[in-house]
């Protein structure tokens, strides 16, 4: 039996007459060109202008948090809202089967890869869990990680690992934090693969330390470490990239990760609760569903009570149902922002900003920096301790001072500063000298 979208839609009780499509498919939500697509945002001024939040009367340095929507972001958002409010039945018909395709395109675009290689979740955390939960592990077979990574990434490998009855393997990257060095990172993690690891877990940029990972130069030794075992048995570089992902002028894509994970509503400026998985369309073909996926294949299947014969797509991983779509096709709009500013120009803006609040840092008698210095193994989170202070007290002193920064959530706890390219020189100045004032 032949399985077409109109069949698809008639048996699932969501389609429309024709002409309620065409008149659907004119709604202006649909298109996603913010009204200030005419900028050229090219004054940091006018980019900054495009957030509620810098209005206020605060230096915001933990925007990596959850980001405020930028103005096309938030105009996207509104007038899917709007249009679906007004027609909810002929809206979410005629476009939930087209913009998630539009979506993986514009994140294709912004990773360097195709399509059809990139899922869509709703954070990092969702996007961990079904990677871990979907790879083929098997009882015997080993989760590589580090001790470095946040509790999301441990949770979604010890859950894997004990459904598979696979083991799990923390390690330590460094001993000292006035000593790490690429060749140190690569070098452990290389040293610490057997012939059991089937998968190795890392992040690409540490929430706890501000610590960046060398992605390339691990991949390229996993590759090594790959040669000579069966497909079976390779090892697969899953990768939580949330805090490098629209700081890092990279092409994702090109990397070397199998699986790259992360949200969208930190440093992308995307709406809230949307992320993404990007792997290529080999490695999506290893994962098994966890949710039931409304796609031809999968309906034509269960319809025709046939076997699914059709190999793992990534679209396949964004789970069934009703989503929160305003927020979800919103997202283009975050990317083209972005597009609009520059990839390169952001990542050195963020760059000089984390550049002189470390130097401000180190100078400072009273302060220890974690976070290595320079952009080589750094990104844009700072950690840094205040002598005599607890962090949660420096925290506190300087929201006293109209200053936000945050803490790390890990067991040892720093103080934590996110320069953004919504911060200003002045800005990192005030700040560096409230903390010179904490001595």
């Amino acid at each position: 039996m032949s399985i077409n979208r109109r069949h698809f839609l008639i048996n699932t009780g969501i389609a429309v007459a024709a002409g309620t499509l065409s008149a659907v498919g004119q709604n202006p939500a649909m298109k996603l060109a913010p009204e200030t697509a005419a900028k050229t945002l090219q004054n940091w001024t006018d980019v900054r202008e495009q957030f509620d939040m810098v209005s206020r009367d605060y230096i915001h340095l933990s925007s990596f948090f959850l980001v405020s929507h930028p103005r096309p972001v938030r105009e996207a958002i509104e007038k899917h809202r709007r249009a679906i409010d007004e027609n909810p039945f002929s809206y979410i018909e005629h476009n939930m089967f087209t913009m998630p395709g539009r979506i993986q395109a514009a994140v294709a675009e912004y990773l360097g890869g195709k399509p059809e290689e990139v899922a869509l979740t709703n954070s990092t955390t969702m996007g961990l869990a079904l990677v871990y939960q979907g790879l083929p592990l098997k009882a015997g077979q080993e989760i590589l990680t580090t001790t470095h990574d946040h509790f999301v990434h441990h949770e979604a490998i010890r859950l894997a690992a004990e459904r598979a009855g696979a083991t799990v393997k923390k390690i330590s990257l460094f001993d000292n934090f006035n000593s790490i060095s690429e060749e140190e990172i690569v070098g452990r993690i290389k040293k610490a693969i057997t012939p059991k690891t089937r998968v190795i877990g890392i992040t690409w940029v540490h929430s706890s330390t501000g610590l960046k990972l060398p992605v390339r130069a691990v991949a390229n030794a996993i590759a090594e470490a790959n040669k000579g075992r069966a497909e079976a048995d390779c090892v697969l570089l899953i990768v939580d990239g949330v805090h490098g992902f629209g700081v890092e002028d990279e092409a994702v894509a090109r990397m070397g990760a199998d699986f790259f994970i992360a949200g969208t509503h930190k440093w992308i400026f995307g709406p809230r609760g949307t992320g993404i998985v990007w792997a290529k369309a080999d490695n999506w073909k290893i994962i098994r569903m966890i949710f039931p996926a409304f796609a031809m294949e999968t309906f034509g299947a269960w319809l025709t009570d046939t076997e699914l014969k059709t190999p793992m797509q990534a679209s396949w991983l964004t789970q069934g149902g009703f989503h929160a779509f305003e927020y979800e096709w919103a997202l283009p709009a975050a990317f083209d922002f972005h597009k609009q500013i520059g990839r390169e120009r952001i990542a050195e803006r963020i760059h000089q900003l984390n550049d002189q609040c470390k130097e401000g840092l180190a100078a400072m008698r009273h302060v220890k920096l974690y976070t290595p210095r320079g952009n080589k193994l750094s990104s844009g989170l700072i950690c840094f301790d205040v002598e005599g202070m607890k962090s949660e007290e420096v925290v506190k002193r300087l929201l006293e001072k109209r200053v936000i920064a945050s803490t790390a959530p890990y067991k040892v706890r720093y103080a934590r500063l996110a320069p953004s390219s919504l911060n200003t020189p002045e800005e990192i100045e005030t700040t560096l000298r409230h903390i010179r004032a904490l001595a």
